[in-house]
């Protein structure tokens, strides 16, 4: 991504233009609309990194305010309720900024890690909020595709998984296509329960580091990957023993915007019983100063 300027911070955002956008808006059919987030605070709990914790939602005011006349109505009558929430920014669907992981001191385009204290000063999730990330998308169903309701833990998806898929979808992957790509393994967390979703050692099914993979997604300028898995790659590769390395050849070194923990059973039912598995994708997380990451709740439109 180098080319893109020595002060850029979109990344593979970059790719998603006017024209970009107006493809993807091309491909709406039935206008159906599906929303990728999953439900923060839900009485399921929230699935996240672990070492991190679920959101903490507090009410500060409610009916029982008024009821025990600590709070008095508003002129005319008007009561209110009043919560806020305590959560880590990567703690539910949401965007990595591209500055969220590094290696030798240098973030995404080379930029020290040093910048990275008290807050990202650089490469942060912001220029990704006040950019949006809008078009063509494409749903690669790995989990039908192998015939299972969801993959198992530590199961790997090659680049050949991601072609044969597509291939046997119908589907077509163009360049400066968004990527989402479904294991099923999120609705172990909801259907099973956390203990059996964190059962140790915790291995998440996904994307292997290959050399052809990372070429890959280099020539086809794949400006964004969207998963219903924490990490978007498999855990630890079990080739080499590295954690999370499609963080460093993905995120780090081509600037590919990682979107993690989408809810994609709804949509993927929808494409597999009409069999279009593209349509216009856009999202745009919180604008948070120095955000390592931020919340989002994509849109698809149909």
């Amino acid at each position: 991504m180098g080319s893109l300027g020595k002060d850029d911070e979109l990344g593979g955002l970059n790719f998603l233009d006017a024209e970009e956008v107006a493809r993807g808006l091309a491909s709406i059919r039935s206008h159906k609309t599906f929303a990728l987030s999953v439900v923060i605070g839900s009485p399921k709990g929230d699935p996240v990194w672990p070492g991190r914790s679920g959101a903490v939602k507090l009410m500060t005011q409610d009916k029982g305010s008024y009821m025990s006349g600590k709070l008095q109505p508003l002129a005319g009558g008007l009561e209110y309720a009043d919560d806020y929430v305590t959560m880590f920014l990567q703690g539910s669907t949401q965007f990595d900024g591209l500055g969220h992981t590094w290696y030798d001191d240098k973030l995404y385009n080379g930029f020290d890690a040093h910048t990275t204290l008290a807050g990202l000063e650089k490469a942060s999730v912001l220029p990704l909020a006040e950019h949006t990330a809008s078009g063509h998308a494409v749903l690669l169903d790995i989990a039908r595709y192998r015939g299972k309701e969801r993959l198992q833990k530590g199961e790997l998806i090659t680049l050949r998984d991601l072609l044969d898929c597509a291939a046997k979808q119908g589907t077509k992957i163009q360049k400066h296509d968004i990527l989402l790509i479904r294991t099923g393994w999120l609705s172990t967390f909801y259907e099973e329960g956390p203990a059996k979703f964190y059962d140790p050692p915790f291995i998440e099914p996904g994307l292997v580091y290959s050399r052809e993979l990372v070429e890959w997604f280099h020539d086809t300028e794949i400006p964004l990957l969207g998963t219903d898995t924490i990490a978007n790659e498999v855990t630890v590769d079990p080739n080499n023993g590295i954690v999370l390395p499609l963080h460093s050849a993905l995120m780090r070194n081509l600037g590919v915007v990682f979107n993690e923990i989408l809810m994609l059973e709804d949509l993927a039912k929808d494409c597999a019983k009409d069999g279009r598995y593209d349509f216009f994708y856009t999202a745009a997380p919180l604008k948070i100063f120095r955000g390592t990451g931020a919340p989002v709740n994509p849109i698809v439109i149909k």
